[in-house]
Order: structure tokens, then C-alpha cells, then sequence
């Protein structure tokens, strides 16, 4: 059954508000842009990834695969940086504020229709605060989360 789930993500996503009323400085109308710009990342990953298995077979020698055969399947293109698989990989030590707007920036440089429109405020938060927090849980659940 799928309710399980629905309250799990729902729990979480209380927890991670909790975390960032508490160690982010943002007020509770703030939320939503850093929370939704990692939703975003992960769907945009998923559709990219399944993109990616679909084209797998279509590289041959003389072609490959580019960021027009994944637009053309009406998928942003992402560059490994901005791949949501990527950022949760990163070690704890590494700068994951940072990273996440970096993995943005690089969106919206390949992809011109979303030039100056993702959020690039993440190095705001303390590295502790996404990453032994309920935010980067979050991130961690969002990541095994089926998009189907």
C-alpha cells in the first residue's frame, strides 16, 4: 500500500521544516524555494536518468548521444554536476550549499529557458543544517522516492 509512504514523506518534510525554522534563518514563507528547488533536481534527475537507459542502445560509433537527443524527449539535459545522484553522494565535509548552486547554475546554462529562474541561495545554510539535518535526509529519501 502506498499510504505508508505518503506519511512517511509527509513526516519528513515536517521534520525538514522544522530544521530550517530552526538553523536556516529563513522565515516560515521561505521554505518553499530551497524545499522545492530540490524536488525539482530530483524529478529533473529521474527524467533525465530514464532518458538516459531509453538512449543507451542508440550511441553508435560515428554518433552520439547529446543534449539534443534528451530535449528532443522533451527532457532537460543535465550535466553530471547537477545530477541529484551526484549531490547525495558528496561527503559531509564537502561544501553542499555551495554544490547545489552550482548544480544550478550549470541547469540554467544548459537549458536557456530556465536562465535566472532556479534558486542559488543554498550556500546560505550552514553545511550542518543540510547535511546531518532533516533537510538532507530529505534529500536522501527524495533520492529513493518513485517518480513513476
Amino acid at each position: 500500500m502506498i499510504i505508508p509512504d505518503f506519511i512517511k514523506i509527509r513526516d519528513s518534510l515536517w521534520e525538514a521544516a522544522d530544521e530550517l525554522r530552526a538553523n536556516s534563518g529563513l522565515a516560515s514563507s521561505e521554505y518553499s524555494v530551497p524545499v522545492l528547488g530540490l524536488i525539482f533536481l530530483r524529478y529533473a534527475d529521474y527524467r533525465f536518468a530514464k532518458a538516459e537507459e531509453e538512449l543507451g542502445g542508440q550511441a553508435t560509433g560515428r554518433r552520439t548521444i547529446g543534449k539534443a537527443d534528451y530535449q528532443a524527449r522533451g527532457v532537460m539535459y543535465l550535466p553530471d554536476e547537477a545530477r541529484f545522484s551526484h549531490l547525495v553522494e558528496l561527503s559531509e565535509g564537502a561544501d553542499i550549499g555551495g554544490a547545489l548552486d552550482d548544480a544550478m547554475r550549470a541547469i540554467e546554462m544548459e537549458n536557456e529557458g530556465l536562465r535566472d529562474v532556479l534558486p542559488k541561495t543554498y550556500n546560505r545554510f550552514q553545511n550542518q543544517t543540510l547535511v546531518a539535518s532533516e533537510g538532507f535526509k530529505l534529500m536522501c529519501l527524495l533520492m529513493q522516492w518513485r517518480l513513476s
